[in-house]
């Protein structure tokens, strides 16, 4: 089975267990890129009061409505899954400024108005890349800033892979149980391949690592942007001048 149906179904039976349980949704008080709240915050997108933004895989719409409340952004929040879509609609469906989406990412993407930024809390790993990067530098108005967050490192120290394949990940649910998804996870370099390809530049990689002792769970920030018209591309970056956020 392809890997994106699994991942939509796998979203769709989280986001039922979690309205089954009656799980709360907080508010966010800062953005938490990776598994911990560590590293940089909202002020990487930035100036965002007034302008378009999307949230790409905006699951309950928690960080989505934190910038259209606090920041004064207009923001479509785009999600696959059903049962999430109605967990963000239920808890945010009257705020100012937010636009909550029930769509495939893709599609949306290449019918959508240009954004001035896109970004994304580890939902760039559910797509297949080279179906979402081709949608996204479309959907990107020129100059404009791309932001997401992968995994790079899981629990059991496994590795990105050099390769644009899927590989099986497990998502836990609360309560016990888990449900098996598929992900790209990728290196950092051969992710500069994919986005540079599409005319996407990458200006810095963050390293956010679990901040536990002997855990190995570690993911990658990348910023990025649309290149200009007349602006050539620079050499990759140095993965050892990456800033690390232990």
């Amino acid at each position: 089975m392809d890997a994106e149906p699994v991942n939509s179904d796998a979203w769709t039976a989280y986001g039922a267990h979690h309205l089954t349980r009656g799980t709360h949704i907080p508010d966010v008080d800062r953005f938490t890129w990776g598994f911990r709240p560590n590293g940089p915050g909202v002020e990487i997108l930035g100036a965002v009061s007034g302008r378009r933004v999307l949230d790409l895989g905006s699951g309950t719409g928690r960080y989505a409505a934190h910038l259209a409340r606090e920041h004064g952004a207009l923001v479509d929040a785009v999600d696959a899954s059903a049962t999430q879509h109605e967990r963000a609609r239920t808890r945010y469906g009257r705020q100012p400024g937010l636009n909550l989406i029930l769509a495939d990412a893709v599609e949306h993407l290449r019918t959508a108005e240009p954004y001035d930024v896109i970004y994304s809390v580890h939902g760039f790993a559910y797509i297949d890349p080279r179906r979402l990067l081709p949608a996204v530098a479309t959907a990107l108005r020129p100059g404009g800033r791309l932001v997401f967050s992968v995994l790079h490192t899981d629990s059991d120290g496994h590795g990105p892979s050099t390769t644009v394949t899927a590989r099986p990940e497990t998502l836990p649910l609360a309560g016990g149980g888990r449900l098996t998804v598929r992900m790209w996870v990728l290196t950092p370099e051969l992710w500069e391949d994919l986005l540079t390809e599409h005319g996407l530049v990458v200006d810095q990689v963050d390293v956010l690592d679990a901040p536990g002792d002997g855990d190995p769970l570690s993911c990658r920030l990348f910023q990025v942007r649309h290149r200009t018209a007349g602006h050539q591309p620079h050499d990759h970056w140095d993965s050892g001048s990456a800033t690390r956020m232990a």
